[in-house]
This record gives C-alpha cells, sequence and structure tokens, in this order.
C-alpha cells in the first residue's frame, strides 16, 4: 500500500468514483521551484492552460505572478476571471475564429502568437475596426524534431502548425506593410513531453539564427518566446522536472539582447505530478493470460493511454497483500479503454481504491462525457485535511 494517500483514504471512501485528486501541496512545491528560477535568469514564465484549467489550480498559479498561454478565447476568458492579467496573456492557436479575435482584442492581451499570414491579415482587419493595433509573434516552425509521440511533435515541416522557415521572408514582409499590426517577438513550440533536454539546445541555436533573419528585415524583436514541452517522469510520479538544468539551458544558449524579454509557457510539468484520478475496482474478471481490474474510471476521464499509448503508473492504495498481474481497464464500449496490460498490483478486490498517477494534466482538461457518462468532480487536498 502506497502511504501518499494513506491520510486520505478513509475520506475517499465518503466521495463518489472515480475523481481527480489534486495535491495542492505538491503544486506549490513546483511552482516555488519555477518561480525561483524564472526570477533567477529573468525568464518569463506563461502557464500553458491547456494542461488544466480548474479554475482552483489557476487561482493558485496566478497567485505566483505567471502569465498564461491560452488556445481559445474561452481560456482567455478563465484565466481573466482566475487572476491572470490581459496584459500577460498569449493567444496561440492555427485556428482563431473571428469571435475569439475580437474577444481576444477587447479584452487587452498582450500578444497574438501567429502561424500563417492569412491569420496576420484578418487580425489586422478586426484590430483596424477597432482602432486598435494588435501585438503579433510569429510562430515559427523550426523544423526541429522533439523526440516524443507524433500526435504531440509540432515542430516539422508540413505540420499545421507555424511559419515554414522557406516562407518567412515573405510573411515578415507582408506583416510589416499591415498598419494595424506590430510585430514585436518570434513564437516556438516543437512539440509536448520532451524528455530529452538536448531537445532544448537544439531551439537556443536556430532561436540564435532565426533572429538574424528580423534584423535583415530590420525589425527589433521585443520578445523570444521558446514556447513549452518540458515532460515530466511517469513511472517516478513522485519525482519532479529538473527545472534548474531546464532554464539554464536557455539562460546560458539563447541570444537574447540585453532588453529583450524572454518568455516560456509549460503546462505539464506545472500541473501532472499534482494529480492522481481515483477510481474504484468494480469486478475482478478473469483472462487467459491475465486478469482483469475492471475500474469505474475509463478513456473519458483519462484518455490519455488510449490516444497516445501512455503509461501512468497505477497504485492500489488499498492493499499490501501479495503481488499479481492485471490489466486495468475502464467501462466504455470500446477496446482501446485500458489503463495499464500486464502490470503488477498487490492483489486487488471488489472496493479497492487504485491511484492513477500524473494526471493533473491533460486528465480533466480532455475530459468527455462519451457514453453519457458523468464529469469526474475535482477534490482538493486541503479540502479533506
Amino acid at each position: 500500500m502506497t502511504t501518499k494517500f494513506n491520510d486520505y483514504l478513509k475520506k475517499f471512501s465518503e466521495i463518489q468514483t472515480p475523481f481527480y485528486f489534486y495535491d495542492l501541496d505538491v503544486l506549490r512545491s513546483t511552482l516555488d521551484k519555477v518561480r525561483e528560477q524564472s526570477l533567477k535568469y529573468n525568464i518569463k514564465v506563461h502557464y500553458a492552460v491547456k494542461a488544466n484549467a480548474n479554475p482552483r489550480l489557476l487561482q493558485i498559479i496566478s497567485s505566483y505572478g505567471f502569465g498564461a498561454d491560452c488556445v481559445s478565447f474561452n481560456e482567455i476568458d478563465m484565466a481573466i476571471r482566475c487572476g491572470f492579467k490581459p496584459d500577460q496573456i498569449v493567444f496561440a492557436g492555427v485556428g482563431k475564429s473571428d469571435k475569439e479575435i475580437v474577444g481576444a482584442l477587447k479584452a487587452g492581451i498582450s500578444c497574438f502568437n501567429c502561424e500563417s499570414l492569412p491569420e496576420i491579415e484578418v487580425i489586422n482587419e478586426f484590430a483596424k475596426k477597432s482602432s486598435l493595433t494588435a501585438n503579433i509573434a510569429l510562430r515559427i516552425n523550426p523544423n526541429i524534431e522533439a523526440h516524443t509521440h507524433k500526435y504531440i511533435t509540432t515542430g516539422i515541416e508540413e505540420s499545421k502548425f507555424g511559419v515554414n522557415l522557406w516562407e518567412l521572408d515573405e510573411v515578415i514582409t507582408e506583416a510589416l506593410k499591415l498598419k494595424n499590426i506590430s510585430l514585436t517577438g518570434i513564437h516556438f513550440h516543437v512539440g509536448s513531453q520532451i524528455t530529452k533536454l538536448s531537445v532544448f539546445k537544439g531551439l537556443c541555436l536556430k532561436i540564435n539564427e532565426i533572429k538574424k533573419t528580423f534584423e535583415t528585415h530590420n525589425v527589433k524583436l521585443e520578445s523570444l518566446n521558446a514556447g513549452g514541452g518540458l515532460g515530466i517522469d511517469y513511472d517516478n510520479p513522485d519525482i519532479y522536472p529538473d527545472f534548474e538544468k531546464y532554464f539554464l539551458i536557455y539562460n546560458e544558449m539563447a541570444d537574447r539582447d540585453p532588453d529583450q524579454k524572454f518568455h516560456i509557457e509549460p503546462g505539464r510539468s506545472l500541473v501532472a505530478q499534482c494529480g492522481s484520478l481515483i477510481t474504484r475496482v468494480l469486478y475482478i474478471k478473469k483472462g487467459v493470460n491475465t486478469q482483469f481490474a475492471i475500474v469505474d474510471a475509463g478513456m473519458t476521464d483519462l484518455i490519455r493511454p488510449a490516444l497516445y499509448q501512455a503509461n501512468h503508473k497505477i497504485e492500489n492504495i488499498s492493499s499490501n497483500c501479495k503481488s499479481r498481474r492485471y490489466d486495468v481497464v475502464g467501462p466504455i464500449c470500446e477496446s482501446s479503454d485500458v489503463f495499464a496490460k500486464y502490470i503488477e498490483l498487490p492483489e486487488t478486490k471488489r472496493g479497492d481504491f487504485l491511484a492513477i498517477r500524473s494526471a493533473g494534466a491533460y486528465g480533466e482538461a480532455m475530459a468527455s462525457r462519451y457514453n453519457l457518462r458523468d464529469l469526474a468532480k475535482a477534490i482538493f487536498s486541503d479540502d479533506l485535511k
């Protein structure tokens, strides 16, 4: 039996499962580490709201003085309502709708991270109608391999994301002609769940190289935004990412001018390890080569294993019996509704609680009501003390 949840186990029995459990001490400890490094190197942090938009978590994150990286107007609206300042919000996304652009302009956000010339032209039109000037940063596709899952690799050629290097001169030239656009920065995001820090070193070299293109156009860049992507250790959910080395890479290798701001957009690395999906075992079913632990959580609550074949550590927090092998599966009418195959757990029975760890990122945020299932509630550690 894991000791992490011992203090909460009795109260878990009073709560309808499945639910997301957030350890706020872990969250604050993570944020403390990030803020320390941010201040040390004068690097501005924008939390990637898409990782988890739970209002309670957003309120805590905004209290640290971080900005927000949003990919929809609803995220912008939620971020502002949870304490993020509009002038510290950047708006990314390859398909911003007219309504979202107008809403973001009215909200007074800091910057649009733009991914194509047609998008920039549309933003210019709406800014002109509102007698405003929109700050933009060009999201540039640096053609860097992120060494992560193909669905979350975003910085290679023929990606729907970003301006390609071969069209960069044209985009800069045309953007500079638009009177209600101010080209203030460049933006990158090469992928997510990146565990090879060498990827970020390669990105820095690309940033340094690409800056020179803007100099040839006499564009003074106010900001450099390296995006997010720092991964976590899903096998060891009590281990923090190496924020010290991550920030140090950018400080030592990114060639920024003294008056240039440098931004990053971490999401998963801030919130993943503070969250677990707590589920009850419904049945133990015998198979040919394994036993199935059928639980009441499903891919509607945590889709990462089904979508990315992702691994999450699973712990039986009710039992300390001898170990057996199980497939942990959910109740959804899809064969892909599997959390793990042939993993070792203490001997498990109906009613046991399982904790599916590292679910603080892209768990609640990607939940759905497929099969008309209820959305799982969020429970916070300080509410149970």
